[in-house]
């Protein structure tokens, strides 16, 4: 467990430098083709700015995507309840507790930190599962919040937006330019580059957050002690699963469940791991937690 906890934090390191390196390559395409290395600079800037600003935002705005309701204590004592006890036993401070009225059954955690975390669950989670089923989801959330997961993607997501915006910005300069002594190889590229680069990003968060994942299932399971409890709460949100009314594809990883609407196409690009090997394996794991 520790081993693949310390992986993941090596794996966020290197997908923060193939990021960096994703930018200023982008970066230094744009400014080949318009003859100005300051433009690179200039992206630079911009890049660090807007990922500082997602960083510090990007889980409100998560947050108000979903659209979930903060609830105390008296609103729902059976979740705020779970959260609460598998807070504690993670030894983490209470992270706010969220409800989103949807009957698609799921749950997701998010925040920059354990000081700033949040932990949301839908109405159509809480009718479906039970007291077991319920802490061994939550732990699965609470999880991600004590693995930093919930970091990893709040600077993942943000990137993201950041490749995409920067490929955007390309693509509209390269539009809207009338210079002549723009070389027609290099704007060839510059094309090419501003439509593969958000599929690489996108590819690259889709990696990580396939293994968070695993390794939130399993964690769950060390929180609770009961690995029954994680297999049966997986096997219902299969059996139960339907897409959100709000989806949207930047929200995504967040889920323990994919919150969209499936297809071969989503399926094949999901950052999701099929549930069936989820299931498989917490089964094979059984003996080792």
């Amino acid at each position: 467990m520790y081993k693949q906890i310390a992986a993941n934090k090596r794996n966020t390191v290197l997908i923060m430098i193939f990021f960096i390196v994703l930018i200023g390559a982008i970066g230094g395409i744009f400014a080949y083709v318009y003859k100005d290395w300051w433009i690179e600079l200039y992206i630079l800037i911009v890049a660090i700015i807007y990922a500082v600003f997602q960083y510090f935002m990007a889980s409100s705005i998560a947050v108000a995507m979903t659209g979930a309701k903060e609830i105390e204590k008296k609103d729902n004592p059976k979740l705020y309840n779970a959260v609460e006890n598998l807070t504690q036993t993670a030894g983490l401070p209470m992270p706010k507790v969220y409800i989103i009225d949807d009957p698609a059954p799921n749950a997701f955690a998010t925040g920059r930190d354990p000081k700033h975390a949040v932990v949301a669950a839908t109405t159509g989670l809480l009718d479906i599962m039970d007291k077991n089923e319920l802490e061994a989801v939550i732990g699965h959330e609470i999880s991600h919040i004590k693995n930093y997961d919930i970091r990893v993607s709040m600077i993942t997501f943000g990137l993201v937006c950041v490749v995409g915006f920067v490929s955007d910005l390309g693509l509209r300069m390269l539009y809207h330019s009338d210079d002549d002594d723009r070389s027609p190889v290099g704007a060839v590229i510059m094309v090419v580059v501003a439509i593969l680069a958000p599929l690489a990003a996108s590819l690259a968060q889709l990696a990580v957050s396939r293994e968070r994942e695993y390794l939130a299932d399993a964690s769950s399971v060390n929180l609770t002690r009961y690995p029954e409890g994680m297999i049966s709460a997986l096997k219902k949100l299969d059996e139960h699963s339907r897409p959100m009314r709000r989806q949207n594809a930047a929200t995504e990883a967040l889920y323990i469940n994919n919150p969209l609407r499936k297809n071969s196409f989503t399926n094949l690009f999901s950052t999701h791991p099929p549930i069936e090997k989820r299931i498989e394996r917490l089964e094979n794991g059984k003996n080792t937690f």
